[in-house]
């Protein structure tokens, strides 16, 4: 991660945040209303579109 930038390491991270799934209480909470992340991306398939 030396060579990238702040923003390109700054999106990444968000990006990354962004992958995880829900946690149970969220599930638990919403009556299974929302029992999936939208936006999971996966890592092989999905490829993010960041420049440098």
């Amino acid at each position: 991660m030396g060579k990238k930038g702040l923003e390109k390491k700054k999106k990444l991270a968000k990006a990354n945040r962004k992958i995880k799934r829900i946690p149970a209480f969220a599930i638990i909470r919403t009556k299974r209303k929302v029992s999936f992340n939208r936006r999971r991306r996966d890592w092989r398939t999905d490829k993010l579109r960041i420049e440098d």
